[in-house]
């Protein structure tokens, strides 16, 4: 289950070691770490991380089908999350120390900043290869995040990016050795420690009011 840490005024919130979908119990926990960056006061910003093979490799498909009457809500609570790490008033940096598929790309890409290691591990959206449409939120947020020419190749060609083409594509905004990553994460997050509060979350909910208002849709979440 994620744990959360703290290094001086930056949060270390470590998803995990296994391929860190997104069960129920996985989001809760996550979203229990992220009340507690919220609530604290000062100088801070968030570091999401993991460990292992996996940043994350998305939805739990397993729980989905054995809960299919409870697809709408699972993806209400995807959705959720997502909007509430694009619109924390705190800045945010994605360590993707290895593959990150899907729902998991997603969740780098509401993040601030992302830093991938260069040589091994691939950012993929596979939507396409596993006939599953994203959804208008996810469609939301990736076209939020990207510029359209990378969004088109990734929602439509299921391209696998490494980390040096995802530097070049402005999917990640560093690569670097594997050793470096969580390091060069930190980093970045330290510089912007003064950042957090209500300034910053309202500047995200303006910069993202097209893609939040769609993710937070409970109504037809499924489009």
């Amino acid at each position: 289950m994620p744990i959360l840490d703290r290094q001086d005024n930056v949060f270390i919130l470590d998803l995990g070691g296994d391929e860190n979908r997104f069960h129920p119990d996985w989001i809760a926990s996550v979203n229990a770490a992220l009340d507690e960056v919220e609530k604290a006061e000062g100088p801070r910003a968030l570091v999401t991380a993991a460990t292992g093979k996996f940043f994350s490799n998305g939805l739990d498909l397993d729980w989905l089908f054995a809960h299919a009457d409870q697809h709408q809500d699972y993806v209400i609570s995807v959705h959720e999350l997502l909007a509430r790490v694009l619109s924390l008033p705190v800045v945010t940096v994605a360590a993707l120390q290895g593959h990150t598929f899907a729902a998991g790309a997603m969740l780098s890409l509401a993040h601030d900043f992302r830093a991938m290691r260069a040589d091994r591990g691939y950012w993929c959206l596979p939507e396409a290869d596993i006939n599953i449409p994203f959804t208008p939120g996810m469609s939301a947020l990736i076209q939020g995040r990207l510029t359209p020419q990378t969004a088109h190749e990734a929602m439509t060609t299921a391209r696998r990016f490494g980390g040096n083409d995802a530097l070049a594509a402005a999917v990640v905004d560093r690569a670097v050795e594997e050793d470096a990553v969580r390091r060069t994460a930190v980093e970045i997050a330290r510089a912007q420690v003064g950042k957090a509060g209500p300034t910053l979350g309202t500047i995200k909910a303006r910069m993202y009011a097209p893609a939040l208002d769609v993710l937070r849709n409970r109504t037809n979440p499924l489009g």
